[in-house]
């Protein structure tokens, strides 16, 4: 454990702050030839990014609210050594916008009595105040835990949130946050799946208006472009993200230039014994993967965003799930991607296979939300 939390230290330290950053962002390439993600001065961004997960929930709210004020959170993150945060939300948050349960704010009084969608807006800006950078996620359609093929949500619509209101959602999503710029990217859809609900597996490049998530990704891009033009639009690919393999048959195109970013998602699972082992066999099996979409001069060319990706940090940790995270901290040190670690919280928050207030093993926070559950880790952090 002790190995894996120094790996961390050094991956996550010594960047340079969100603050200096031009905005608004756009993608080309570096000097090596590999697509980046760079600010109006055509500077170098390297995301380094935490999950803050909960809006996406049943609860439509992001988690630990209820256990510490959202302005130490969001510092917090900021003194992390952290630049961005890839924050979920669903089409019932945005559609129902109930007036949030009382309880799930209760360390943050001005927020009760308020709309979800309030309280969303109250974090995003606490977070952008901090310097932070924002990447809106859209997790799922019903609010719930996510991802599998049984509890629905595996595409981009469903029958109670058709097309027309995931579009239309997104609409509302890139204007309401239009004059803040440091909200940065669009994550159009979390791990398209095979939908047992529905009977229907997603397809990229098939044409198939019902499956086909190449050409729904156009659409929704096309619907968050027009109304923030200055937005990245990030897409992964079926099979839960985890293969960009598609795009190099299948490329997708925007209608604005430098905006596209592919996004990837890499777990302990994903990867064999070997790899875990051998940086040079997880560097290999990275690339083969999704690496090769930052090689200069192809169609499918692009930044790639590893939007997810996480281990066991506290609590019990199976082997496998705590020589993930370094091997995957090595592989991100040596090639220098963009990332966003799973998850910020330390607990649970209710869902299918969860329970509220349970410990968040993959969590960075304690349960109790008020420091890094590894105080070595925020000492090295902080210079303290």
């Amino acid at each position: 454990m002790r190995g894996m939390v120094l790996v961390l230290l050094a991956l996550f330290a010594a960047f340079p702050a969100a603050a200096q950053v031009a905005f608004p962002l756009h993608t080309g390439l570096n000097a090596d030839g590999l697509a980046v993600i760079m600010d109006a001065k055509d500077r170098r961004v390297r995301l380094r990014a935490v999950n803050w997960f909960g809006a996406e929930s049943a609860a439509l709210v992001p988690g630990g609210l209820d256990r510490q004020p959202l302005g130490h959170i969001a510092a917090l993150i900021r003194s992390g050594g952290f630049n961005a945060v890839r924050l979920p939300w669903c089409n019932e948050m945005v559609e129902r916008n109930p007036v949030v349960d009382p309880g799930l704010v209760a360390a943050n009084p001005a927020l009760k009595g308020l709309h979800a969608l309030a309280v969303y807006d109250a974090v995003v800006r606490a977070l952008t105040d901090q310097g932070l950078m924002v990447i809106l996620d859209n997790h799922r359609s019903r609010g719930d835990w996510c991802c599998d093929a049984a509890h629905g949500d595996g595409l981009w619509y469903t029958p109670l949130y058709p097309e027309s209101a995931w579009l239309a959602d997104w609409k509302t999503m890139a204007g309401r946050y239009r004059d803040n710029p440091r909200v940065i990217a669009a994550e159009l859809r979390n791990e398209i799946r095979p939908d047992a609900s529905m009977g229907t597996t997603p397809s990229w490049g098939t044409d198939d208006a019902a499956t086909d998530w190449r050409l729904a990704a156009r659409r929704g891009a096309d619907a968050v472009l027009a109304v923030n033009p200055d937005l990245l639009i990030v897409v992964g690919t079926p099979a839960y993200q985890t293969d960009l393999s598609p795009v190099r048959r299948h490329p997708l195109s925007l209608s604005l230039p430098n905006r596209l970013v592919y996004a990837a998602h890499d777990y302990a699972w994903d990867r064999s014994p070997d790899e875990l082992a051998d940086p040079l066999a997880f560097e290999i099996g990275a690339w083969q993967r999704w690496g090769f979409v930052r090689e200069g001069g192809h169609p499918y060319t692009a930044p790639v965003l590893i939007s997810e990706w996480g281990g066991c940090v506290q609590g019990p940790c199976a082997p496998d799930r705590a020589a993930f995270v370094t091997a995957f901290a090595q592989y991100a040190r040596s090639s220098r991607i963009d990332w966003a670690y799973w998850p910020l919280n330390g607990v649970q928050m209710a869902g299918y296979n969860r329970k509220a207030g349970a410990l968040e093993g993959y969590g960075l926070l304690k349960p109790d939300g008020s420091d890094w559950a590894n105080p070595a880790l925020v000492k090295q952090l902080t210079g303290n």
